[in-house]
């Protein structure tokens, strides 16, 4: 299948608002990437909005790597069940397609909403960053409070959601072992892992703050 020109309407509109200068490539949820070698650099999922086609495709990827299952005792990829990835589409009308997971952010207000006190020997609070800064959680030790999803909610994107019956946090990014199955498995190219300046602009992270800016980017419509 031509997938250039089954979404060519699309691919006009954005090349007409955005300038003959080419796309502007957007960031995980909507800043814009300026690599500066001066600056501390991170490596996240980026995105570039004008390419997402909303076809959920990373997301059923995410949740096949992250939910392995096990036959004749051989573990292999889940069923890619998209309720259950780390990455979520939102879609708006006028069509824009917002891909929403963990933006790494460096202050991690999520750990730093955790009530639960450091561990003596780790340092670590039932929410914490691992080495490869992305967010775990202990369930040995989290009282399933919510409160790091209300942060994230509050904050930032509101990636975190308190599972149904524990109320434990899920959906955090994990990076797919440094190989995110989402970047891997885009057919448009809308998602890259990149490096990122570690002092990016976090702010109006949401979904619909991001569709707002791309409708009236993409569309001449202001929100």
């Amino acid at each position: 299948m031509n997938t250039s020109k089954k979404y060519s309407r699309r691919h006009f509109l954005n090349n007409v608002a955005l300038g003959g200068g080419g796309l502007i490539i957007l960031g995980s949820f909507g800043f814009r990437i300026i690599k500066d070698t001066e600056n501390n650099l991170i490596k996240a999922i980026g995105v570039d909005f004008t390419k997402c086609a909303g076809c959920r495709t990373c997301e059923s990827a995410c949740s096949a790597f992250n939910h392995p299952i096990i036959i004749n005792g051989e573990k292999i990829e889940g069923v890619g069940n998209p309720y259950l990835a780390n990455i979520k589409v939102y879609h708006f009308n006028p069509d824009v397609d917002i891909p929403s997971t963990c933006a790494i952010c460096p202050d991690a207000p999520c750990v730093e909403a955790c009530p639960v006190e450091p561990h003596p020997e780790t340092g670590r609070k039932a929410l914490y960053r691992d080495s490869d800064m992305t967010i775990k959680n202990d369930k040995e030790r989290c009282i399933g409070c919510t409160q790091c999803a209300q942060a994230c909610e509050n904050l930032r994107a509101g990636v975190i959601h308190p599972n149904p019956e524990t109320n434990m946090p899920e959906r955090m990014c994990t990076l797919c072992e440094d190989s995110p199955q989402c970047v891997e498995n885009c057919p448009f190219d809308a998602l890259s892992y990149m490096e990122m300046p570690s002092d990016r602009n976090l702010a109006n992270l949401s979904p619909s703050k991001i569709a707002e800016r791309l409708i009236e980017e993409l569309y001449n419509i202001k929100a």
